[in-house]
């Protein structure tokens, strides 16, 4: 048959499906997943993959009953690159009819002054601090950004020159266009609202939100000691259904945004804020599942976690950290390398596991005066945070001996 075979799935599940497709390498990575008009959304598949695709296995692994079918598109869908190239042309005609009719020729050191990433957060774009940084550009005053605006089809944008160092991660944003700076973000299915100019939003944890999603938190409780704006307490709450969270946070710019966001999505009743640091936090013995989500470490929250854990039961800790790899031998054939290179890393990501695994027994057996035996039950590569250094996540069950 002709046309591009994709996957019509609803939107609320179309993250789960889509992370679900490119794990078995099935989802085409090069054209663009489309949203129609049914209110679902296309993903492509490779056709040599198609054969092999078990729909009825899909629905049972994400427990899904909603819109799951395979369609044909005969209209040749635009790839990634086409995309990326058809927005930044236009960005660029537009500005190179900006500068010469304010009598400025436009030069390839102005080309390369433009924004080459940004993110979007509904009808506001984000910029980075390493564009627009020419004298020349201050000349066109206000038309600038309306101008950027227009060649990103935005409404309003922004632009970030750093993180600060007040103890919250804040983001030091200076609105460019637009008269506030509240965005709101969808992430499967789960709504989230914050104010960019106070708050960070990290798309790259995608993975693992999908991930705690996907879990059965069932009559659980769950701790989740660097809450935000909700990244992880909300999938705990809309999806993984927690009985009831009890959310940390110290940052009270991301404590508003955190209460607006579990009432938009209707959890506010089974969940606990819990303002200020979790280092002082009162809890001790009510905890299912502990989520420690702070990078590059969250060391300084264990022995917090350990103290959370029920004594009788005890539970499961989830471990986020930055691990740095070792350098590798780039004289090395190309593909051994990347052999070579990714065993490394898992030896490195194991090691620190059975470090944190017996340093977390050791505290456990301090704060109870019992010894706890403690398991690896999984280890999850969540993103390149810089080279050599990866962003992984410990799932460690921790059990009184």
């Amino acid at each position: 048959m002709d046309g591009v075979p994709c996957l019509r799935v609803s939107r609320c599940h179309a993250q789960q499906y889509r992370r679900c497709l490119q794990s078995q390498g099935a989802l085409d990575l090069s054209l663009c997943v489309v949203k129609d008009s049914e209110g679902t959304v296309l993903l492509p598949i490779l056709p040599s993959c198609l054969s092999e695709l078990d729909l009825q296995s899909l629905r049972t692994l994400l427990a899904s009953d909603s819109a799951c079918e395979i369609v044909w598109i005969q209209t040749p869908l635009q790839s990634k690159k086409e995309k990326r190239i058809s927005r930044g042309n236009k960005l660029e005609k537009i500005l190179q009819e900006l500068l010469e009719s304010h009598g400025e020729k436009w030069t390839e050191e102005l080309k390369g002054d433009l924004p080459h990433s940004f993110q979007r957060h509904g009808d506001l774009v984000l910029l980075g601090d390493n564009c627009f940084a020419l004298p020349v550009w201050k000349k066109m005053d206000n038309q600038l950004w309306t101008a950027v605006a227009r060649g990103l089809e935005a409404k309003r944008l922004a632009k970030m020159s750093r993180i600060s160092r007040d103890g919250f991660r804040s983001p030091e944003v200076t609105v460019l266009l637009g008269e506030h700076s509240w965005v709101k973000h969808v992430d499967n299915g789960i709504s989230y609202e914050f104010d960019v100019m106070k708050c960070m939003f990290s798309a790259g944890n995608i993975t693992e939100k999908l991930r705690v999603a996907a879990f059965d938190c069932s009559g659980e409780t769950v701790v989740d000691l660097y809450a935000g704006i909700g990244y992880f307490s909300l999938p705990y709450l809309v999806h993984a259904k927690a009985s009831h969270v009890h959310a940390c946070e110290w940052n009270p710019d991301a404590v508003e945004a955190l209460q607006k966001n579990l009432e938009a999505n209707r959890v506010s009743d089974r969940c606990t804020i819990h303002q200020g640091d979790n280092r002082q936090l009162q809890l001790c013995d009510v905890a299912d599942r502990v989520n420690l989500g702070l990078i590059p470490s969250s060391e300084d929250g264990w022995p917090v976690a350990c103290r959370l854990l029920k004594k009788t039961t005890g539970g499961i800790l989830h471990v986020h950290q930055n691990v740095t790899s070792p350098l590798h031998n780039t004289a090395a054939d190309d593909a051994t390398h990347r052999v070579s290179g990714k065993k490394a890393d898992r030896e490195v990501w194991q090691a620190w596991a059975d470090d944190t695994s017996n340093h977390i027994a050791s505290l456990l057996r301090n704060i109870t005066g019992a010894l706890w035996i403690t398991n690896i039950r999984h280890i999850e590569h969540v993103k390149s945070y810089a080279p050599h250094v990866h962003h992984v996540v410990l799932d460690l069950e921790c059990r009184p001996s």
